[in-house]
């Protein structure tokens, strides 16, 4: 046995969070670890890998006692984590990143030339062919991603964690990253691999790890349970599908709130434009690159765009900066909830109010009882769980973190939120919360811009959907016309053609 967990338990602030869990690992073996957000995975993780200190239970590694007193302990005793949240040093080089904190050394100084000469040789087995000397923030979200598995897999480790790794990869980019599991079980290393993408389950892994509730309630080979087995045993309940035909999925007209014509920024978005009605969820669909967030950015006045318009209830406007948008009662919640969404030191209430600041004040003070009364309000309405409003939200769960980001906008009663990856990196069960809860706000009125590579959740939830392609908007499907083969074969269509 390579690692031996037994009867984890861990609390905060008097909350349980683990209950005599456990995870064991074999050699060479890829254990897939999943469960709804707030099961316990990250905690679990975090206390194998000296991050937090366990209340009880007991720890081996390599047959030895493991008590890391912090997570540089556990690197030199052989475990690499690689989070979902890319935690990398934005301002320092590719080269740099992969190997802080291991720079070789020549004369007591770095030796640039080497640490970029094997940078470019770990990168060569991912396929990825960049400068390693350009800063890391010059490079997309799949580039970061792809440069945190290498600095994972070059620390000569016995067990690499993996925390969502494709959730940023496009399909060649997974299929790499698979070939690199292979490679790195064939050498004897272990590999955790915490995803929700249950299709990557099954094509990678060998035994799975399923946790609910901060427990341990299942550990089995992954061909002895199915997906439905699997989902019913992750939810302890018999999983209930998203809300389909709901609200105007019928295909009547409702009149136009946003209307953006040839929109064109730089190389990433050429000829884009699209329609979003009052009271609709409008889809927005495409590869990775095709365009879509940059997109969205420019409607909200986060970039410029060199040429097109955007109408609003008819009116020719041009967001200068976000502050613009708020103020025309537009929400943004973007893909990247770690860097462009939460303040990870700050509560729960004062994440959720930071957009409805102005308002909360009273001569320069804060009322804190409306405060409150707000926060209290969508805690409730949305089914936010954390063990207070004042908890850090960085001890939250990604899809509660998700609904905080949700709710800041809420409150603020806006008539249009654009939505990036409502349900990146959150589990199956609160993805059709989220998506419902979408589906209520636009029956209820709301208008909503949603991003998603799921091309299932567009199906569900969309009144309509507009696929990109090379910057460009190449077609437009109604709820009627939707379905994989189609959307698949929108997105395919205009890349051949370019190509």
């Amino acid at each position: 046995m390579l690692l031996s967990m037994t009867a984890i338990d861990k609390s905060f602030g008097g909350v349980r969070v683990l209950t005599e869990a456990s995870l064991e690992i074999e050699p060479a073996e890829v254990m897939a670890l999943i469960g709804q957000n707030g099961a316990g995975k990250s905690t679990l993780i975090k206390i194998l890998t000296g991050a937090y200190f366990r209340d009880n239970g007991d720890i081996t590694f390599e047959g030895k006692q493991a008590n890391f007193q912090s997570t540089a302990e556990s690197q030199t005793a052989g475990i690499a984590t690689i989070y979902q949240e890319i935690n990398l040093a934005q301002h320092r080089s590719v080269a740099e990143n992969i190997f802080l904190g291991r720079e070789p050394k020549k004369f007591c100084l770095v030796d640039r030339n080497k640490m970029c000469a094997d940078a470019r040789a770990v990168l060569t087995r991912f396929k990825l062919d960049i400068d390693v000397e350009r800063p890391l923030e010059d490079f997309g979200a799949a580039t970061r991603q792809m440069v945190a598995i290498a600095r994972g897999v070059t620390q000569n480790a016995r067990l690499v964690i993996m925390d969502e790794p494709t959730s940023s990869l496009d399909e060649r980019e997974v299929a790499v990253l698979f070939e690199t599991i292979h490679a790195l079980k064939a050498d004897g290393v272990a590999t955790v691999f915490i995803s929700h993408r249950l299709d990557e389950l099954y094509a990678i892994c060998d035994r799975i790890t399923v946790m609910r509730d901060g427990r341990t309630v299942a550990a089995t080979a992954m061909k002895d349970i199915s997906k439905v087995e699997l989902v019913r045993t992750m939810l302890g309940k018999e999983l209930t599908a998203f809300t389909a035909g709901a609200g105007n999925r019928s295909g009547n007209p409702r009149e136009t709130l946003v209307e953006a014509k040839n929109l064109s920024a730089g190389l990433r978005v050429r000829d884009v434009s699209l329609s979003i009605g009052k009271g609709e969820i409008a889809g927005l669909a495409g590869l990775l690159g095709s365009g879509r967030t940059e997109t969205a950015r420019l409607i909200y006045g986060i970039d410029r765009r060199d040429g097109g318009t955007v109408l609003v209830a008819g009116k020719a406007t041009a967001y200068n900066e976000p502050v613009d948008a708020i103020a025309a009662g537009c929400g943004f919640v973007s893909e990247d909830r770690k860097v462009e969404g939460i303040v990870p030191d700050m509560s729960v209430r004062e994440n959720m109010t930071l957009a409805i600041l102005p308002r909360l004040q009273k001569s320069g003070i804060v009322d804190r009882a409306a405060q409150k009364a707000i926060v209290d309000k969508y805690i409730k309405a949305l089914g936010i769980k954390c063990a207070s409003p004042e908890q850090p939200i960085r001890e939250l769960s990604g899809g509660n973190q998700q609904k905080v980001l949700l709710a800041r906008w809420l409150c603020m009663n806006p008539r249009l939120l654009i939505i990036d990856e409502p349900t990146r990196g959150i589990d199956v069960g609160a993805k059709a919360e989220i998506l419902n809860l979408l589906r209520s706000l636009a029956d209820d009125g709301l208008s909503v811009l949603m991003i998603s590579s799921e091309l299932e959740e567009l199906i569900a939830v969309a009144d309509h959907v507009t696929v990109l392609s090379d910057g460009r908007s190449v077609a437009h499907l109604s709820a009627d016309e939707l379905s994989e083969d189609r959307l698949m074969t929108a997105m395919a269509h205009q890349s051949k053609a370019v190509a």
